[in-house]
């Protein structure tokens, strides 16, 4: 009877895999278009990885406050990514999804061919559109209606910008669209976005969840100029059969919408419940929740778009994460770079030992960290970096020590502002390149003064992105089923004695940082005016 059950059971396995597909050889993509990469993970329906893809390409920096990216080297990036992961699919591929940098801009013709390049958020050129809107209220007003502060990352600043100073590249743009809208036209011949990504271009009103007549009539543009506005969870299909060939999927496979690279992070860290607070420091950073309502700061320092499933984030973005790191290495660290080369040695690893033998607080030398300008908490593309405290006691140790503790802080700053519309935190979860740094940890544990989890999670954007499409494709009923993917977690608890260091100086680190406001236009505009032609 037994080996008849058996024989049973392996014929039923084997009808199963023959007529209707086997759901353990299901996948899933899930791709994150980043701003210097674009990765892509081969996921099983149970959040197991199977392939997995990193397509590098550069920043383009050649004039002063400018950051684009070529729009189809990103897409031949994607579609490289993409192929090489579905090479590993041994069944079927249910769905691709995506996650996307946000505040990109794109502007077509009207055979959708592009006319500029992607003018990603780092991109400042608009700071003084951003700053004058800041001064006679009506940045507000769009901050009002749209959840988008008032910063030259904003594509409806970006827009005020090539309107006055590209005037006739702007009248003769057809449409307006950011790059993982150009990305799928080109994959499916359809122009749409949805809701999560269009809320942080400041030109969707987040409480009609439609674009806003009176911010479009405004900026001086059309709503036909705009994508069709679409769920998150929405699906394209029927995509070009060449494209399709060329990647090795049938051209009938569901694209998911997805959503913006800050809030599928937050789905992807698991870091879904109220109170629940995600920290990311990778070459930029952020500070992140999600509520069940939208929440606007009266002070505009935190932004607020819906996600899906009336769930909404609010939050700040940092410009300057990791990116403050590889400054320190690349410029005050050169000779212990090449000697951690020589050494096969992480350069990162031997600079957190050296700043390990520096005290916390780093005996009274402050950094802010503002070599790219800053976002949250402050909102302004001219703000500056800077050693405070500097004496001839201090050597580079204490500055490396000094650099990590400035990102910290600032992070900080955005959390407390963040604490003031929702409350304490519950949980913090952090995750980046950081991670990699036990001191940096620690110090996050130690600033923050809450206990960090650190989750063993892969790709938290591209893990967020497969858990839209398991909802899309009816595999899962909200977000929460991403808990089960997340795996092992290691918790860093706060260290008291380094509490009143840290306490002691944040007061400063405010206070200095207030009182330089003034002079940051002054410095920038100097900047602006004797460039440097070898660091542009």
């Amino acid at each position: 009877m037994k080996a008849l059950t058996a024989k049973s059971n392996l014929l039923n396995t084997f009808l199963i895999n023959i007529i209707g597909g086997n759901r353990f050889m299901d996948y899933v993509v899930g791709i994150d278009i980043g701003t210097t990469s674009t990765k892509a993970v081969l996921y099983t329906l149970h959040g197991d990885i199977k392939g997995y893809s990193n397509q590098l390409y550069p920043l383009l920096q050649d004039k002063p406050d400018m950051a684009e990216e070529d729009p189809d080297v990103i897409f031949n990036a994607t579609v490289t990514a993409l192929s090489e992961v579905v090479k590993n699919a041994d069944g079927r591929v249910r769905a691709v999804s995506f996650s996307t940098q946000q505040h990109s801009l794109v502007g077509l013709d009207a055979d959708h061919k592009p006319l500029t390049n992607v003018i990603t958020w780092a991109d400042n050129r608009a700071e003084k559109q951003a700053t004058e809107l800041g001064k006679n209220g009506q940045g507000m007003k769009i901050y009002n209606k749209t959840g988008l502060p008032i910063h030259p990352m904003g594509p409806v600043y970006k827009l005020l910008w090539l309107k006055q100073d590209e005037t006739e590249l702007f009248n003769k743009t057809s449409y307006w669209v950011g790059i993982k809208e150009y990305v799928l036209w080109r994959f499916f011949h359809q122009l749409k976005e949805e809701t999560a990504m269009a809320a942080t271009t400041g030109l969707m009103n987040i409480f009609k969840m439609d674009w806003d007549e009176d911010i479009m009539k405004f900026v001086g543009i059309k709503r036909e100029q705009l994508p069709e506005l679409v769920d998150p969870k929405d699906q394209l299909s029927g995509m070009d059969p060449k494209l399709a060939d060329q990647i090795g999927i049938p051209a009938d496979t569901p694209f998911v919408m997805g959503a913006t690279d800050g809030a599928l992070a937050e789905i992807g860290l698991g870091a879904i419940g109220k109170g629940e607070v995600a920290v990311t420091i990778g070459t930029s950073g952020a500070v992140r929740t999600f509520i069940d309502k939208p929440q606007l700061d009266p002070k505009g320092r935190t932004y607020c778009y819906p996600v899906m499933d009336g769930k909404w984030i609010v939050g700040g973005p940092v410009n300057n994460g990791g990116i403050v790191f590889r400054w320190v290495r690349d410029n005050l660290f050169g000779p212990e770079k090449e000697t951690a080369r020589m050494l096969n040695m992480d350069p990162y690893d031997l600079l957190t030992d050296i700043a390990k033998k520096v005290p916390a607080g780093s005996d009274g030398l402050i950094f802010h960290p503002f070599i790219g300008g800053e976002r949250a908490p402050i909102w302004n593309g001219n703000a500056r970096g800077s050693f405070f405290g500097l004496t001839r006691n201090h050597t580079r140790a204490h500055m490396v020590r000094a650099a990590l503790e400035g990102v910290v802080y600032n992070l900080y700053t955005v959390q407390l502002a963040l604490q003031e519309a929702v409350g304490e935190p519950t949980l913090i979860t952090a995750t980046g390149g950081f991670a990699r740094s036990a001191l940096w940890r620690q110090m996050l544990a130690d600033i923050f003064e809450h206990p960090v989890t650190i989750p063993e999670a892969f790709e938290s954007g591209c893990l967020g992105a497969m858990t839209v499409a398991l909802m899309s494709i009816g595999e899962a009923d909200d977000m929460s089923v991403v808990k089960k993917f997340i795996g092992k977690q290691n918790t860093y608890q706060p260290d008291p004695a380094n509490f009143k260091n840290y306490r002691d100086l944040l007061p400063i680190y405010l206070n200095v940082g207030r009182k330089l406001e003034g002079e940051y236009d002054s410095i920038a505009e100097y900047q602006r005016q004797h460039p440097n032609p070898g660091n542009k």
